[in-house]
């Protein structure tokens, strides 16, 4: 039996929106992986002390509500199970271990791969994963040589539909009221207002 295949999406998920999904599914055909796993941040370490984050527990319902009957899509309570800070070296750690000889996937955003270098211990990332950088048609990639912020990655692209969805705005729409339809899962949707988040009150 081949080694699983498995694509590792992290996020904060403030809330999940279509964006991510549409990362997830074109990923997983492109690289024709078993598996993407959702993996929900519990205390995000670029977003301490810069903003409020919503509970771990409701953006974890939110992706599992999003996800939910989406074939090789899985919600990962991970971070979340692990508590305190979440770095991304601790989470392929111990994917390695759940998942022995598994390949391993870090999705990043084309936005991310400059900023690889302020990771924490980002060379035991490094040695341990393939990197793949979703990008919008027509953005450049990080260069990959040796004076790049990629040198010494094993790197995939895989081109995505240009979606421009802002976490920030979906919580200011769904505070005022306005449509989440068709930027957010609907089943997410209805977790936000059975759960009252982001002061929307609907």
């Amino acid at each position: 039996m081949s080694a699983p295949r498995i694509g590792i999406l992290g996020g904060t998920f403030d809330p999940v929106h279509v964006g991510h999904l549409v990362a997830a599914v074109n990923v997983r055909h492109e690289l024709s992986l078993d598996l993407v796993l959702l993996v929900v941040a519990n205390q995000p370490w670029q977003k301490v002390d810069t903003r409020p984050v919503t509970p771990a527990a409701d953006r974890l319902a939110l992706v599992e509500a999003a996800v939910h009957g989406h074939e090789g899509l899985e919600a990962s309570s991970l971070e979340i199970d692990r508590g305190g800070v979440s770095y991304t070296a601790d989470t392929v750690a111990e994917l390695a271990g759940r998942y022995p000889g598994a390949e391993l996937h870090l999705i990043i955003g084309a936005d991310v791969a400059p900023m690889l270098g302020t990771w924490i211990r980002v060379e035991e990332v490094r040695r341990a994963v393939s990197l793949v950088i979703v990008n919008r048609p027509g953005t450049r990639v990080a260069r990959t040589g040796s004076g790049g912020p990629l040198a010494g990655w094993r790197v995939t692209t895989v081109e995505i539909p240009a979606l421009e969805i802002s976490s920030t705005d979906l919580r200011d729409r769904a505070a005022s009221g306005r449509p989440l339809d068709f930027l957010v899962p609907p089943d997410a949707i209805r977790v936000i207002r059975e759960r009252n988040l982001y002061g929307g009150g609907r």
